[in-house]
């Protein structure tokens, strides 16, 4: 009996210990290795993956035949966008290269999500950013059987002040939707000298104003 028991809470203990797993958040190793991970929607192997840095042009995926393609001069960023790098696909399923440049494009090649990597490319293409700069807040995920859920940012204010907030996200399995949105607040909010609603400058504005002194009476004092 003693050694059922014994059994017995041992099969507990390892269960447990792989929801747990289960549940461990995981951060993003990168967006490269996001882009190199996705499963297209069409399940065709012949397909590149281009990143252009200063006008040079890398593949960092090939999956099936190397084809000959054309330069993009524009094209897509799923993390903090650089002004002088992008990435690109090169679809070549068909024979004739087609070009993904776009995150609308991008979320129709993916299709539905199969993957952690497509569940990150789908909620990228719905606003959300994967920040690789606070991965603690905007760039780790985690999983149970039926979702995944993600930690991601959003630029939510170009303007006065500048702000991006972080999001926990709840993604379906094979699904292509998003279930729930959970709001974690701000985690960037920048001011600079040409808002007028900085704090710091609005302090320094505002001065108090001179307590007026206690008018002085005219009157003398009448002796007795």
């Amino acid at each position: 009996m003693i050694n059922f028991t014994y059994r017995l809470a041992a099969f507990i203990c390892f269960l447990s210990g792989i929801a747990l797993s289960a549940q461990e958040k995981k951060q993003f190793p990168g967006v490269s290795s996001i882009l190199q991970n996705i499963i297209p929607d069409a399940k065709n192997d012949s397909w590149m993956l281009i990143h252009k840095s200063y006008g040079k042009d890398n593949i960092i995926k090939q999956s099936g035949q190397k084809k000959d393609f054309e330069s993009q001069p524009s094209g897509f960023n799923i993390g903090i966008a650089d002004e002088d790098a992008f990435y690109y696909i090169v679809d070549v399923s068909k024979g004739t290269p087609e070009y993904i440049t776009d995150l609308t494009a991008l979320k129709k090649f993916v299709g539905k999500v199969d993957n952690i990597q497509d569940a990150a490319v789908f909620a990228v293409t719905e606003g959300y950013i994967i920040d690789e700069e606070f991965r603690d807040l905007a760039a780790n995920y985690y999983q149970d059987s039926a979702n995944y859920y993600l930690d991601l940012g959003k630029l939510t204010s170009k303007e006065c002040p500048y702000q991006k907030k972080h999001f926990t996200l709840t993604i379906p399995k094979s699904g292509q939707t998003i279930l729930n949105v959970k709001e974690n607040g701000s985690y960037i909010e920048l001011y600079n000298k040409k808002c007028t609603n900085n704090p710091r400058l609005l302090k320094l504005e505002k001065k108090e104003e001179p307590k007026d002194e206690p008018k002085k009476s005219n009157k003398s004092t009448k002796r007795r």
